[in-house]
């Protein structure tokens, strides 16, 4: 190389060129307008950061095609900076695909959103319906999957579509284990998040902190284990003067004593007082074993929460779960014979990290 006429090159900002970009570049200046078959993928096998932007500036205009892009079996972090618009698409982050990060570049979390409008009922092309799990927007599956400041959305509209009566509608089903979300919104209308994990006995962590979680039925629901970390929990104001929904349907499975905890968090509602429920006990296919767990820690509870906060699901009674509260305070909060609270030595085992350490001590929390 002639020392006199060598580019010289400057170091790269974190996230702000990747490998994939420079190769394009490079071989634009060849007057080749795309990589070759393969060499795309190979670059951005390289970088441990890509970027998707959905008017072309990026390394990709689809999530789906950066995780596509991302390693097998990869060992390291892989970070997918999505620029700011709204991707309406289906993705899945598969098993064999874990270490991966999900960054909304915006401002708020608002300004990245990623949706699909599935429901249960929703027709499939080749015959038969989606059913809950078919319907989610965002499917993870790899572990160690993060995801900061940004939206995942289920955008089906329910008022539109009468002749769809099964009108669950995923946002993010999760089955992966150590996922963290930070500053990210789930919005819905029944079934919003479905935290579970890949078998019954099968343990799968997932912490969320700041996140701000809408919907109205059953729109936290699952047999994973999840701590929601000073997060806003919005339950959408179904018309009613007497039952506007369940916060939670847990389907905690006997072995497992961690379901869902509720740390310092908020629920709010424009819902008529006395109208929500904190939870009722999910039996799928009537698993007897399916014995949900939650604890509301330490949070605001508002008035749209009834005094008698649990409630019967299918037969199943509300007492045969594990349902508690410790020190919540609010309108919504009032302490009675109907409301199950922890002792203090009682409490001290329902943590945030006995909740996550599971067997290999892992600790999201900082």
């Amino acid at each position: 190389m002639n020392p006199r006429t060598a580019t010289r090159m400057r170091p790269l900002r974190p996230g702000s060129t990747t490998l994939a970009g420079i190769a394009l570049a490079a071989l634009a200046g060849l007057g080749l307008a795309t990589l070759p078959a393969g060499v795309a993928q190979a670059a951005c096998h390289r970088s441990s950061t890509v970027v998707v932007a959905g008017n072309g500036s990026g390394d990709f205009t689809s999530v789906q095609a950066a995780v596509d892009a991302a390693p097998s079996g990869n060992t390291h972090r892989y970070t997918i900076r999505i620029r700011p618009g709204t991707y309406k698409e289906l993705v899945t982050i598969p098993a064999d695909k874990p270490y991966l990060s999900f960054v909304g570049t915006g401002r708020r979390a608002s300004d990245v959103v990623i949706t699909y409008d599935n429901a249960n009922g929703t027709p499939k092309p080749g015959g038969g319906t989606y059913g809950t799990s078919g319907s989610a927007s965002v499917t993870i599956d790899g572990n160690d999957f993060t995801a900061r400041n940004l939206t995942f959305s289920n955008s089906f509209d329910e008022a539109a579509h009468p002749e769809i009566t099964s009108q669950q509608a995923v946002a993010v089903l999760t089955h992966a284990d150590r996922l963290v979300f930070d500053n990210v919104r789930f919005l819905g209308n029944q079934d919003t998040l479905y935290v579970n994990s890949p078998a019954a006995t099968t343990v799968s962590r997932a912490y969320f902190r700041s996140c701000y979680v809408e919907g109205d039925v059953d729109f936290i629901f699952g047999r994973g284990t999840a701590v929601f970390d000073h997060c806003h929990v919005n339950s959408l104001d179904r018309g009613s003067a007497t039952n506007n929904g369940y916060v939670t349907a847990a389907s905690t499975d006997i072995s497992n004593p961690y379901g869902f905890l509720f740390y310092r968090c908020t629920l709010t509602s424009a819902a008529a007082a006395g109208t929500v429920y904190l939870g009722r006990p999910w039996h799928p296919s009537g698993d007897p074993n399916a014995l949900g767990q939650v604890v509301y820690r330490e949070s605001t509870l508002g008035a749209q929460i009834q005094s008698a906060p649990w409630t019967d699901m299918s037969g199943f009674s509300w007492k045969d779960a594990r349902f508690a509260e410790y020190r919540d305070r609010g309108p919504g909060a009032a302490v009675s014979t109907d409301r199950p609270q922890l002792t203090d030595a009682q409490a001290a085992t329902y943590t945030p990290r006995r909740y996550l350490a599971g067997t290999d001590g892992w600790n999201p929390i900082h």
